[in-house]
């Protein structure tokens, strides 16, 4: 069998390399390595994927975000209500701009945040939203988007977790994750299910507008050499960088396929496990992209289970072991732990396997047999 790994880079170049090899030797020969060509076309390439007018690539997903509510102005002050449940760059770009985090609970299922819970959380102060689709599945966009509509918010989704994953709305339409809300958000950090060989984010829009000044704060504020119209960051992707994605985006369904294929192996193996709860689906099997597989693992047997599996040569992540409400950068006296169950009961049960686009079924197998003889004896 081969080395289970959290994620396999280096098997997925496999399939790749000589397009990645060949862009990359292209790239240095014409050595525009900032905004060439490649970032051009990939970005047209994108807009395409998405179904979006307007991709502006940076130089990093948490960059993506904060650039993001930048472009919408929100000021020193303003609230943005997020979840409570989720990677830190999502709070952490809030608190830079001197903005003021509202963090709320999750679901119990989808692990994604309650709109019933962002609903409590407005106030006179609210200017904005922001859904993270985690670990792979969207957040109930139907629900954001009218209370969004009823309180006159902006709704930036982080979508660094679920890119290519859709959104079957209830006006019929299917909508990307990342194409829904004012603005999104991505990362194409290398572990992503879209990753590059370093670090990448890009912003999506069909706000013409809002692109046109997004443009420019990601290039210094400037939409004329040395003329500075907005205060800016310097957040570009690099060409080599946009070399990978380029090589990567036409395959990225077939990526995502073959996630929901070992998600659906492991679902298959734990169906009948009293001590484990799958990851929650809603609707179709394309609404979920994986991109981590976590599960619950009840009955108080987390932490055992993951120090056998340590000791068995089997990674996981736990994702996440401390809620943002309780992490020293962020605790507020406004927080009130009975308004986080959820979240303060996931970070006690969750834990993510392998998931990767290169997981065989021998692999799948051990680990899935390794969990279960540990929890049944």
């Amino acid at each position: 069998m081969r080395k289970i790994q959290m994620v396999d880079l280096k098997g997925q170049y496999e399939g790749i390399k000589d397009q990645v090899n060949t862009a990359f030797k292209e790239v240095i020969e014409n050595t525009a390595f900032i905004n060439g060509p490649e970032v051009q076309q990939f970005q047209k390439d994108l807009e395409d994927y998405l179904q979006v007018k307007n991709v502006i690539p940076c130089a990093n997903g948490t960059d993506a975000l904060q650039i993001a509510m930048m472009g919408l102005g929100l000021k020193p002050g303003d609230e943005v209500i997020t979840a409570d449940f989720t990677f830190a760059a999502t709070v952490e770009v809030i608190a830079l701009l001197q903005l003021t985090p509202v963090l709320v609970d999750v679901e119990p299922d989808s692990f994604n945040i309650d709109p019933d819970a962002i609903k409590k959380a407005i106030t006179p102060k609210t200017k904005a939203i922001v859904p993270v689709h985690l670990f792979g599945q969207a957040a109930n966009m139907d629900a954001i988007m009218q209370i969004a509509e009823e309180h006159n918010l902006y709704v930036i989704e982080d979508n660094a977790q679920a890119i290519g994953g859709n959104y079957h709305s209830k006006s019929g339409k299917t909508l990307k994750t990342g194409a829904i809300g004012h603005i999104g958000a991505t990362s194409f950090f290398p572990s992503k299910n879209l990753g590059c060989y370093g670090d990448g984010g890009a912003i999506f829009t069909n706000d013409d507008q809002l692109a046109h000044t997004i443009r420019g704060i990601v290039n210094h504020g400037m939409y004329e050499r040395y003329h500075h119209d907005v205060v800016g960051v310097n957040s570009r992707l690099d060409s080599l960088q946009a070399a990978v994605l380029r090589a990567k985006l036409p395959k990225l369904d077939i990526y995502n396929e073959a996630r929901k294929k070992a998600a659906n192996l492991y679902n298959a193996a734990f169906q009948d496990e009293l001590h484990i709860e799958t990851p929650h689906r809603i609707g179709d099997c394309d609404t979920h992209v994986y991109h981590q597989y976590t599960l619950k693992i009840k009955n108080g047997k987390r932490d055992a289970l993951a120090k056998h599996l340590q000791e068995k040569g089997i990674p996981f992540g736990i994702y996440y072991p401390i809620p943002l409400h309780q992490q020293k950068a962020y605790v507020d006296s406004r927080y009130n732990e009975a308004d986080f169950p959820v979240t303060n009961k996931l970070v006690q049960e969750v834990l993510s396997l392998p998931m990767h686009t290169e997981l065989d079924n021998e692999q799948i197998d051990y680990i899935t047999g390794t969990i279960k003889e540990f929890l049944n004896t």
